[in-house]
């Protein structure tokens, strides 16, 4: 038996590809050399790979920024706006990745979105009607070349043109299906340069067919691979689908002439019984999705082995395989050595899937496993349980209706809280985070290295709060916060503060570029245990006449943040956080403070891709459990939220029956497209789109988000409209911030001197 994986991690065990992207960044290192540090990373986890057995070893799956953006690129999908600025093509690539402010011009960057049910963000690739589609180079297989010179065989992997198009911006009259034959003659061309360079496999990804598909879609499918595979030559193409089961088109891929199809057991819910019904073909080889891509606890070896067995009693060409790309785990279970082994054992990253792949697959050929020692380890390990707090399961067993619904209507609240609050029209506020210095990262790093008392660092973190209030009191802004520098993360703090949770010192995640975070881990039930963030915003709120938002996390933001149990229901889970930061806002309210953000920025990431699924299978708990954080607070108490990159236009009722009294989104990168639904919809919670991109280095003028606002008001009253970034400005500079914010309070100067 063999395996395979649909991807790997590549933002480094240590972030290597953040450090050398920054030098490049920062103009440290030139292209050439980023290119070389980045292709000796990627050899090392092909080495890796091919030690633990892997024979479907996969490249180009390791991108300097972000698959589709690689893709785009690949595809001459670049408008002309990156064209013009004349830049080599490292300087255009992550041009359209960041942005570009300078002496070549001024562009703003792609919008960026989730990725489907995960915490990865994309960069969305935009389809100008003027642009021809075509292969730009053959690229793509730099990785397969450099691997075969290594003596390592890869499959190379691409973004299927199905999902491309799905996920591509239209700008023009143009559609996706008006592109099919410019991408036809592209996606063939690159099963030519496959043949010609001698690849045995090319794995194809399309994860959109896991999405709802019109018959128009399958259609559009059909169409697409009858014709492009009538061309692929001496090539095997794997079908790749993740994320969900392909109930829509099943049969149709099953009658097209792919090599191999990957199927997702894990999260497709109906792909076993698919095949049970009708089959699988005895020509093409499954690829089963049988181990979690995405979770960090070790494969019930028992059901693995059973589900195997049933499949190859269908099909004997059965390869085991990942659910989904490697990339959402991290890298190794080995470097967190702080972490006790009773702890410990339960986990496989990265690495450790390796490990379980190969396992498995060795007891797969045995005539008879249940006597192997790494079998019946495995098996002890599943019939433990993990820690339980009966306090905690008696607490969310006695919630009632009434604990997750303000007494008050939102209404009348928001005018309590007008006639308390006396904000000008427009008030200007940031998201929470202001920019992490190095001052502000060295303090957090002394005080975990054991080089200065926990007395000090808060007493360093209060000075760095001091000066944030001097700054946004001088910039003009209406509602301050924080700050947030005692925070490394908006979930991993939180998660240091309340019970259940374990944590990791080198379990970084890529979320999007350079971007990484170490998920937090829920080993047990969860509570509060202490007071959390209260000192620090009461402090912030005793140095101003203004008020500072109390700022916390909310119960599905740290749950879809963390790596989650999977012995009990996501919606036990939700509760027992959401009680949890209940007790911190009533203590936040209790030290006066009037204005309360619960960020609950992940809201739409875990919706199901199915949307008959969508309200039994997530919303209905999701959007109770943000309600019982808030639910007890005063009316005039204003509890504000905060969503980003995410497509929120199809769940804007659900959003608003959250019944928060203000929430911001992102929406400048999207270009502002939430607001014509926010009007169909009649939103009825005050609302802040953001006005500038925080993912970019870019400064915007005062004329562009005076622009901006002007847009808003066409579709939002102005006593509703909140002026605000899209996001929290941790990631950039201190001075592009001062300069961006300067320009948000003057443009909202200026139109509040025309409003009437």
């Amino acid at each position: 038996m063999q395996y395979s994986i649909v991807g790997f991690p590549r933002i480094g065990i240590n972030r290597e590809l953040k450090w050398v992207t920054e030098k490049y960044f920062r103009h440290e290192i030139d292209a050439r050399a980023l290119v070389n540090e980045t292709s000796a990373l990627r050899a090392g986890q092909w080495k890796i790979q091919q030690a633990a057995g892997n024979a479907f070893i996969p490249s180009n799956d390791y991108s300097l920024y972000d698959g589709m953006l690689d893709t785009a690129f690949m595809l001459d999908a670049v408008p002309e706006r990156y064209k013009d600025l004349h830049a080599d093509d490292t300087g255009t690539y992550f041009a359209m990745a960041r942005g570009y402010q300078g002496r070549f011009g001024d562009v703003r960057a792609f919008a960026m979105k989730k990725w489907f049910n995960t915490n990865y963000h994309y960069i969305v690739p935009e389809l100008d009607d003027d642009m021809q589609v075509r292969l730009r180079s053959d690229a793509f297989l730099d990785g397969f070349r450099q691997a075969a010179r290594l003596g390592i065989e890869t499959k190379p992997v691409i973004i299927g043109p199905f999902t491309f198009l799905k996920l591509a911006r239209c700008t023009g009259s143009k559609t996706a299906t008006d592109f099919a034959d410019d991408i036809l003659h592209a996606y063939g061309s690159i099963l030519e340069a496959c043949n010609t360079n001698g690849v045995r496999w090319l794995q194809v990804d399309e994860p959109f067919l896991a999405m709802d598909l019109t018959d128009d879609d399958v259609a559009f499918f059909n169409r697409l691979y009858s014709q492009l595979l009538t061309g692929k030559g001496h090539v095997k193409v794997l079908l790749q689908t993740y994320f969900g089961d392909v109930r829509d088109c099943y049969r149709d891929i099953c009658a097209l002439p792919f090599d191999g199809i990957g199927l997702d057991f894990i999260e497709g819910k109906q792909t076993a019984g698919l095949i049970a019904e009708h089959g699988f073909p005895a020509d093409k080889v499954l690829f089963a999705g049988l181990i979690n891509g995405k979770n960090i606890w070790r494969s019930n070896y028992a059901d693995v082995l059973k589900t195997l067995r049933q499949l190859k009693a269908i099909n004997p060409q059965v390869v085991l395989s990942t659910s989904c790309s490697l990339l959402h785990v991290p890298y190794t279970v080995r470097n967190e050595t702080k972490l006790s082994d009773d702890i410990r054992r339960h986990f496989a990253f990265a690495y450790e899937k390796l490990d379980e792949l190969r396992e498995i697959c060795r007891l797969a050929d045995l005539p008879d496993y249940t006597g192997d020692p790494a079998f019946t380890a495995n098996q002890a390990l599943h019939q433990g349980t993990l820690r339980t707090d009966a306090d905690v399961r008696a607490r969310t067993a006695s919630l009632t209706d009434d604990d997750f619904h303000r007494a008050v209507p939102r209404k009348e609240r928001q005018a309590l809280q007008h006639r308390l609050l006396r904000l000008p029209p427009l008030p200007t506020t940031t998201i929470g985070s202001f920019p992490q210095t190095a001052a502000v990262k060295n303090n957090r790093a002394r005080f975990r290295r054991g080089e200065i008392s926990e007395a000090e660092y808060r007493a360093n973190a209060k000075a760095f709060i001091k000066d944030c209030i001097e700054l946004q009191e001088k910039i003009g802004l209406d509602v301050l916060v924080h700050g947030e520098f005692e925070r490394n993360d908006m979930v991993e703090f939180f998660g240091e503060n309340l019970t259940g949770y374990v944590f990791t010192d080198h379990a970084w995640v890529q979320s999007y570029g350079t971007r990484g975070l170490k998920p937090p881990i829920i080993f047990g039930d969860i509570k509060r245990g202490k007071s959390i963030t209260t000192d620090y915003i009461a402090y912030a709120n005793s140095l101003t006449d203004k008020d500072v938002k109390g700022m916390l996390t909310g119960p599905v933001t740290i749950l879809n943040w963390s790596f989650p149990r999977e012995d009990i229901p996501a919606e036990e889970m939700m509760n027992q956080i959401g009680l949890a930061i209940r007790d911190e806002v009533m203590e936040l309210e209790k030290a006066g403070i009037r204005i309360i953000q619960i960020d609950e920025a992940a809201l739409r990431e875990k919706l199901p891709l199915r949307r008959a699924d969508w309200h039994k299978d997530y919303l209905d708990f999701a959007i109770k459990a943000f309600r019982l954080c808030a639910a007890k607070v005063k009316p005039e108490t204003q509890i504000h939220t905060h969503m980003c990159y995410s497509e929120f236009e199809d769940i804007i009722p659900e959003i608003d029956a959250m019944d928060a009294d203000v929430i911001t989104f992102e929406a400048s990168r999207s270009k502002l497209a939430i607001l014509d639904a926010l009007e169909a919809n009649h939103f009825e919670t005050e609302t802040g789109p953001g006005v500038y991109d925080i993912h970019s280095p870019r400064v915007p003028d005062t004329a562009e988000i005076e622009t901006a606002i002007k847009a808003m008001l066409e579709h939002i009253p102005q006593q509703k409209l909140w002026i605000n970034p899209d996001c929290g400005l941790k990631t950039r500079g201190m001075p592009e911030t001062i300069a961006s914010l300067n320009h948000l309070v003057e443009a909202t100067r200026h139109i509040r001197a025309s409003l009437t």
